[in-house]
């Protein structure tokens, strides 16, 4: 790759540099490339000719595939994928950004339709530039309070500034979701709550109530019922404009915008339906982003650690509360897994079991999601505090005392 005729190879500021002389945006692949998760769609954006060659042929195209030495005031996008793409003038002015769970959790999903529109997208905003500079202005990453990854306390400790091509190269190469890893545990290690958009990175759509069309940019599939969308008006078949004054490329836009929404406040939406522009407004309430479904994500398993002791916890259906008894409006997390080692070890050595139903902890016995718990647990309680749970087994009800890490 480092003599390919299209792709710059690892080197950030040459791409910068290039999209200044040529005049064109620029794009930058994050890829984490030991990570079978988005193989399919990465081909086809690495390796092929195929329909997006003639979008790439207008970009000045950089491929990363380490995260040791980012600018992390300039790339903030979902840490937890393993194929990310963002979208840039050559002054650092970020258009938007690309990242695709369907791809994250089907590694042979090589379809590139929403794709194409990200990057469709991103080549209008860039010939209305600079005009429309100030709707960008919510897309630009926050303040951070260290410059590159390896300069937070954990990773300090373990990685260098350049990959080890001599040696042991996975070992030296900071993989992109160790950065909010690492944040957490600064946290943590400092006694204090982790803010919940580390929590919840990156929300989902489904989180406020949408699904989106797969292969679109932001088509409004369906809505579900008594959600903040619901709420705001949108409907199925809406074209999502823009949210929070930022116009969207892609999902992963509207994650964003969501990330750096407010715990509880209004976002303005602007949609087409029937070709006609509306505008709404989505009302968060309070602990809103404790819906986000948090399950899949590689950054849950050491938060798992930290505030579960190593257990893996699934809500029952209703059925299943129904067949044993349980109420639908009480807590009734199954214990799936159950980890093994280390600080993932605690919840077994402290006597849990897989399979055990957990029907109480901390005081709390209202229904919520592993997602919603981690969230609580981590904001209420420091490390070393213990608080009491209560499993349910086969044959008995348990009292047990789980470890915060």
């Amino acid at each position: 790759m480092e003599t390919d005729a299209r792709w710059i190879y690892n080197d950030v500021e040459r791409g910068f540099a290039e999209a200044r002389r040529t005049g064109k945006p620029l794009l930058v692949v994050l890829r984490c490339v030991p990570c079978l998760a988005c193989s399919g769609i990465d081909a086809q954006v690495l390796l092929q000719e195929t329909a997006l060659t003639p979008l790439l042929d207008q970009y000045v195209c950089l491929r990363v595939i380490n995260a040791n030495t980012l600018d992390l005031a300039r790339f903030q996008f979902d840490y937890d994928l393993s194929f990310s793409t963002l979208f840039f003038n050559g002054d650092g002015t970020i258009y938007g950004r690309y990242g695709s769970w369907q791809h994250q959790r089907d590694a042979q999903d090589d379809t590139t339709s929403s794709f194409r529109h990200a990057l469709e997208g991103a080549l209008a905003i860039h010939r209305g530039y600079p005009a429309n500079k100030a709707s960008l202005a919510g897309k630009q990453g926050c303040p951070t309070p260290f410059r590159t990854p390896v300069e937070i306390p954990i990773l300090a400790e373990k990685y260098p500034r350049e990959l080890n091509w001599e040696g042991k190269v996975v070992q030296s190469c900071v993989h992109c979701h160790q950065i909010g890893d690492a944040f957490r545990t600064w946290h943590r290690e400092k006694g204090e709550p982790i803010p919940l958009p580390l929590i919840y990175p990156q929300p989902a759509p489904e989180t406020i109530g949408l699904v989106l069309v797969a292969d679109s940019t932001a088509r409004v599939a369906s809505v579900a019922e008594r959600s903040a969308a619901a709420s705001a008006g949108l409907q199925a078949g809406d074209e999502m404009v823009s949210v929070a004054g930022q116009p969207l490329i892609s999902s992963a836009d509207l994650s964003w915008a969501l990330h750096r929404a407010p715990d509880a406040g209004s976002l303005e939406a602007v949609v087409k339906r029937g070709g006609v522009s509306h505008t709404l407004n989505l009302e968060l309430a309070e602990g809103w982003r404790r819906k986000s479904d948090i399950s899949r994500r590689v950054g849950t398993w050491p938060m798992r650690g930290m505030a579960a002791g190593g257990l893996v916890l699934d809500d029952l259906s209703d059925a299943d509360r129904a067949a044993r008894g349980l109420r639908s409006e009480q807590l009734a997390l199954f214990v799936k897994g159950l980890g093994q080692f280390g600080k993932h070890a605690a919840a077994k050595n402290a006597g849990f079991q897989k399979e055990d139903v957990l029907v109480e902890i901390a005081g709390l016995t209202d229904r919520m999601t592993e997602g919603a718990l981690l969230g609580h647990l981590l904001q209420t309680y420091k490390a070393g505090e213990r608080v009491k749970a209560t499993v349910l087994r086969p044959r008995e009800r348990v009292e047990l005392t789980l470890p915060m890490q």
